[in-house]
């Protein structure tokens, strides 16, 4: 079954132009199954898949024979699993600049691996990010008519608040990558992320990379997901893992460029008051989370709450491509999320236990000294408005905290 995402407007809207299309995100969230879509509605179209040895192979040492049995006379190329071509860049700017084809490409880490050589595209290429489901997409397969209530209604009622939460549940212990969404069951669920983690993320990584084990990957990983939202201290972290720093800061960027974690950077306008040196690591999903650290209890057991519902609102920012940032100052006030739009920022703090509208002291820090037109606070099941000072500020459930980021 295909879910519409977000994502295939802004890939379709550009389906006609000159630049090549590159789709990039983590494995099984969708890349294959969105491309094969949007090939099917096309006519003249190519569609080659680079696990493929033959098409590989062809690609990377006859790339002339290559354009004559797949790019001859044709309209749309597209190429799957791009990431394992060498000096990818290169040859596609070939293909660019000596045939007239529109090139579609799909990876599985960031672009700059993906393609490889990146400089050779430099004003050829247009990217796109693709992750798993967003909230929005999983009720779009999960309610589509509550998912109209998401977006038309500014507040809602209690048992329809009540709905929305007990979808929330699902997502915050499953997350959102399609086969989970998917799955018929809460054990074939958890089956699927232990595949995903163990297959796709763990033994890729280590091959792409060449990485010489998969061993302190995984402690790393696990040593992440129990601190999720918590400032990062590389010392402590070198130590627990049995790393040197330089080692640790490769493997972190290893995560982050195949989308498994994400960093949220501090925000500052003045460096002398405001610390600016540790990040915050976030998952980009709740799921493959929980699978490392093989912890699916209902949320009602959990000790973890806050942190899930936290990792929750950075994935989905991320998903509106929206760069993370944090604030905390040298007398530790702190709001978690900071959204930066145009000449405003957006201060957005979680919180799971608020019943009625209150400041917390750090959030009316923020507010005095920056004076945002909006502030966020997202609680469980609170609608509340309130202007202090210059600032109108929202209570809201969790969520709908990515509509009022919209």
């Amino acid at each position: 079954m295909y879910v519409q995402r977000t994502c295939e407007e802004k890939v379709t809207k550009y389906l006609h132009s000159r630049e090549i299309i590159a789709l990039v995100g983590p494995r099984q969230c969708g890349k294959t199954t969105l491309l094969r879509h949007i090939f099917d509605r096309l006519q003249n179209a190519v569609y080659l898949d680079f696990e493929e040895r033959e098409n590989l192979e062809l690609f990377e040492e006859d790339i002339d024979s290559f354009i004559q049995l797949h790019v001859k006379n044709r309209d749309f190329l597209f190429i799957d699993e791009f990431q394992y071509a060498r000096e990818g860049g290169k040859k596609l700017k070939y293909i660019f600049d000596h045939q007239k084809i529109k090139i579609i490409i799909s990876g599985s880490s960031s672009s700059e691996l993906t393609i490889k050589s990146p400089q050779y595209l430099v004003g050829r290429v247009f990217i796109f990010q693709l992750y798993p489901f967003s909230f929005e997409e999983f009720l779009r397969y999960r309610n589509e008519q509550l998912l109209n209530e998401l977006y038309y209604n500014p507040s809602h009622s209690g048992p329809i608040i009540k709905k929305f939460n007990s979808y929330l549940d699902d997502f915050l212990l499953f997350g959102g990558y399609p086969r989970v969404v998917l799955a018929d069951d809460n054990e074939e669920k958890q089956l699927v992320l232990k595949n995903i983690y163990d297959t796709y993320f763990l033994k890729e990584i280590k091959t792409i990379f060449h990485l010489a084990s998969d061993f302190k990957l995984a402690r790393i990983l696990s040593a992440l997901a129990l601190q999720v939202g918590g400032l990062v201290n590389y010392n402590e972290l070198s130590a627990l893992v049995g790393m040197n720093y330089q080692d640790l800061l490769k493997h972190l960027n290893v995560l982050q460029k195949t989308f498994i974690t994400i960093a949220s950077r501090p925000f500052f306008t003045n460096k002398r008051t405001e610390l600016v040196k540790s990040p915050k690591i976030f998952f980009i999903d709740n799921g493959l989370r929980n699978a490392i650290l093989k912890n699916f209890q209902p949320l009602k057991m959990r000790t973890d709450l806050g942190s899930l519902r936290e990792n929750f609102a950075a994935s989905e920012l991320i998903k509106k491509d929206i760069e993370l940032r944090y604030w905390r100052s040298k007398s530790k006030a702190e709001v978690d999320f900071i959204v930066e739009q145009k000449r405003t920022v957006i201060p957005i703090e979680i919180k799971s236990a608020m019943l009625k509208p209150q400041i917390p002291k750090s959030f009316a820090s923020f507010i005095t000294k920056y004076q945002p037109e909006m502030a966020c606070i997202a609680c469980k099941a609170l609608f509340a408005d309130k202007l202090v000072e210059k600032t109108r500020i929202h209570w809201t459930p969790l969520y709908h905290v990515p509509v009022i980021v919209n």
